[in-house]
């Protein structure tokens, strides 16, 4: 990746991950935790969110992930029905940041009016922005822990077969890593040949290409 590349993915991915983990941490604060929030994670500062290998994956694999906002599911009225809702406000933020960073970008195709260095620049920036959000928002609902699928899936199975599903979460990062670096070394990424259509069908849909 080549240094305008780079001046490109790195704004939009820590945007993309600071809102996933804020997302997070002031839906479950909304629910009665306030875990997040005493913690110092109810914030907008990236530096709060970033996880190394999470950021780093995102730079070379295009799938990554932020540091997870801490969670007590005790503390919530309806522990499973309200951890499914806080583990899909991630996904639903990036979700929601692509379609407006799409309404954005078909703005500045239209934006004549602008140097022609600056509106290629933040053309460039808009499109990468929607890469980045579907990425994220369709990478986290993957049913692997310690992904945000993990615990949606967990919490809309039947409760017998959630504790089952709970018992192999263990494994499930060694799983996702294998995945990914699999894909890395043998150029044939599974996530990717799975979570690659819906991405490029949304970014058809919000960009207009």
């Amino acid at each position: 990746m080549d240094l305008s590349n780079l001046i490109i993915s790195i704004p939009t991915i820590l945007y993309a991950l600071t809102i996933h983990e804020y997302a997070h941490g002031w839906t479950a604060n909304k629910f009665g935790d306030p875990t997040a929030r005493l913690q110092g994670r109810l914030t907008l500062n990236p530096i709060a969110h970033i996880d190394i290998l999470g950021a780093l994956c995102f730079v070379f694999a295009h799938f990554g992930w932020g540091k997870p906002v801490p969670v007590n599911p005790n503390n919530f009225k309806n522990p499973r029905r309200d951890n499914v809702v806080v583990s899909f406000a991630g996904p639903a933020s990036n979700f929601i940041s692509a379609l407006l960073f799409g309404i954005v970008f078909h703005f500045l195709r239209e934006a004549s009016f602008l140097p022609h260095n600056l509106l290629s620049f933040l053309i460039n920036l808009f499109l990468t922005g929607i890469i980045m959000n579907l990425s994220l928002a369709f990478f986290n609902m993957i049913p692997l822990y310690p992904l945000d699928g993990s615990h949606i899936l967990e919490g809309l199975l039947p409760y017998p077969m959630a504790m089952k599903y709970k018992e192999v979460e263990r494994y499930s990062p060694f799983i996702l890593l294998g995945l990914i670096l699999m894909g890395n070394f043998t150029n044939v990424s599974i996530i990717g040949l799975i979570l690659g259509p819906p991405i490029h069908y949304f970014l058809r849909l919000f960009a207009g290409l």
